[in-house]
Order: structure tokens, then sequence, then C-alpha cells
């Protein structure tokens, strides 16, 4: 249940009370990114002292490895005299400043950069601006906006928040999951199309037989948005770097949650006032850029990637120069982010190239 106070209630319920019930991307999309009662619109959620942690905020370790991940994947490109580097979805801006701290250290590249950053949220811009200053080139409200040409891309925790379509298999085939005021008036609750609707043509053929009362999630945005990535990439070269949550299972499957102070909440509590996500389908970004012109490595492990990028050598530099203290906190976040059951499996991470380049650096091959 939602309490009366919370700000987007009534405009949940206005646009039910007009149009019905709502999709749950539709939903999703309006608690994330509300010009106003937004949930990334009105607070910063990250860190201890936010809604959860991401791996640039555990570890400088992660940024730094990144950037240098860059600027292996900048020299394949035959290092351009420009290229654009882009982060969506930068949040405080930390991974970028981590990153340029290792780019620094091949000036060639430093001076061939321009940054840009895609951020709706005005009060993540201001937190970012803060942090890097005038080394970002703009601002912009999505990718399309970001000048073409040779193109270093990283997604790290993006992809989870692009909005879904969920549908539940059902004897009359598959429905659409929808947002409704739930009896009595008091919050929303799930219920399903009567009728099929526009996006299930989006499901993909081999879930059609799927058994009744499977789930099964599609994001238009995320598509959209592979699509784009790769399509620069191939008329124009670059490298891309995908991290986030993976879906094991393609598809199919309920992995729509909330999380608020580090812990999970109801998905249909207080819109705004949580984080919502869901696990990303790697198969089907591979698959998106595939159709675009690209070329798909991975997923892989974070811990994986991370250690063949040399992570534990870099711990090592760390702890090399650190007290006590600050030794036990460099191995803590080295655990954090590389071990099974932690950010080390949790994560996987996808890199796209253009069609016919080699194996960027961690990876071993492309997705088939």
């Amino acid at each position: 249940m939602t309490d009366g106070a919370n700000p987007l209630d009534e405009t949940l319920r206005a646009r039910i009370a007009v149009g019905g019930p709502l999709t749950v991307a539709e939903f999703m999309a309006t608690a994330l990114a509300h010009p106003r009662h937004g949930y990334y619109m009105r607070a910063d959620p990250f860190g201890d002292a936010g809604d959860f942690v991401t791996a640039p905020e555990v570890s400088q370790m992660f940024g730094e490895l990144i950037g240098l991940w860059l600027a292996v994947g900048w020299q394949a490109m035959g290092a351009p005299a420009r290229v654009r580097l882009v982060e969506i979805g930068p949040g405080r801006g930390t991974l970028m400043a981590d990153a340029l701290r290792a780019v620094a250290t091949v000036p060639e590249l430093r001076a061939a950069v321009e940054i840009h950053l895609v951020e709706t949220s005005p009060l993540l811009r201001d937190i970012q601006r803060a942090r890097l200053g005038d080394a970002v080139a703009a601002w912009h409200d999505d990718l399309a906006s970001v000048p073409e040409g040779p193109i270093l891309l990283i997604a790290n925790e993006l992809f989870d928040a692009l909005p879904i379509h969920q549908f539940m298999r059902t004897d009359a085939g598959w429905r659409e999951r929808l947002v409704d005021i739930a009896p009595g008036g008091d919050g929303f609750r799930f219920v399903l199309a009567r009728d099929p609707t526009p996006a299930v043509a989006l499901l993909p053929p081999e879930i059609a037989d799927a058994p009744p009362g499977s789930v099964a999630e599609i994001s238009p945005a995320a598509i959209g948005l592979a699509h784009e990535i790769a399509r620069r990439i191939a008329a124009f070269d670059g490298r891309a770097l995908i991290v986030d949550y993976a879906s094991k299972r393609g598809a199919l499957g309920d992995t729509l949650q909330a999380v608020r102070r580090h812990g999970r909440h109801e998905v249909l509590d207080a819109p705004g006032e949580a984080d919502l996500s869901a696990r990303v389908d790697f198969a089907m970004l591979a698959r998106v850029a595939a159709e675009a012109g690209a070329r798909a490595f991975g997923p892989i492990n974070q811990g994986d990637f991370l250690l063949a990028l040399g992570i534990e050598a870099r711990a090592a530099a760390l702890a090399g120069q650190a007290d006590e203290r600050q030794r036990a906190d460099i191995a803590e976040a080295l655990a954090r982010l590389v071990s099974p059951g932690a950010m080390g499996t949790l994560f996987k991470v996808l890199a796209l190239a253009p069609r016919g380049a080699p194996a960027p650096e961690g990876f071993a091959e492309a997705m088939p």
C-alpha cells in the first residue's frame, strides 16, 4: 500500500482514471523520471547514505580499469585524433572521474577525447558538474543528441533502469501485465490485459510455447538504445562497455524489483521513493547489436573481466601506499567487486565493437 502523502499517487491515479490501467513500462518511467517527483529527479540515490551502492562507489579501481580498457580500445581503433567519450547514466560522475585519471596516463588519448554525459536529472547533473568541472563538453538528455563520430561509450547500471513491459502466459496466450488502482482506491495492483497489446509483438519467438503462468519481460527502450549504440559503432567505429545485472533466463522471468534504503521494497508502493529495476537480457542486446551492424563480446562475469584487466595488481599497488585500515578497505572492496556471490557474478559485462574487430581487452570471443 502507498500512503496518501506520496506526490505521485494523484498523478498516477488521474492517468488511470482517464486512460485505464498503465503498462508496467509507463508506471516505471513515471516513478523514475517524473520531472518533479521521479526517483532520479528528487534525490541522490547513490552510496551508503542513499538506497544502493554501485561499483564505482565501492572503489576507484573499477573506474580506473575501465579507463585503461578505453585506452586500449582507442588504440585498437587506430588512435583517432578526435573521439567522443560518452557515459550514459553517469550517477555522481565517480566512474568518469576515475576513468579520466587512467586516461590521463595516455596523453594523446586525453587530448583526443571530448566528454559527453547523457543525464536527465538536473540534480545529478549538478553533482557531476561539481566533480568533473570543465572536463565535460556537454550534457545531453539522450544519446541521439550526442554528435556522431568515433565513440567510446560506458553504460554502468543503466539498462536495468530502463522501463520494461511484463507479460503473463495464459491459456489464451500472452497477456500484458498492467497497473491499476487497488480496490478501495488505496494503492495500486497488477492486473492482466483482456486482449493482446501491441507490445506482445516484441516477445521473442523462442518463448511462444512457454507454459501457462510464465512471466516474460521486454524493454523497447533497451532495444532502441542498444540499436543506436551499435549503429554508431558500425558507422563511425568505436567501442562500448555495458555493465549490469544479468537475466539468466533471457526474456522469461519476473525480475522487476524495488530497492529502498539498501533493502527490498514493494514494487508498487510509494512510487518515486524507491529505485525500480529489472535484470538485463544480454542475449537480446547482442542480437540487436548484430542487427545494427556491430559485434558483441561476452557477456562475462564482472569479476572475470576485472581480474583479466589486472585489478589484483592495482589493489596491491594501492595497498603498498596505504595504512593498515586502508589496506583492509582495499581488500574488502576487491572482494566485493570480483567475488562469486557478490558483484563478481551478479553483474555481467558486454562489449560492442565493429564487425571484424579483434576481441576487446578482457574478452575472448564474440557471441554467436
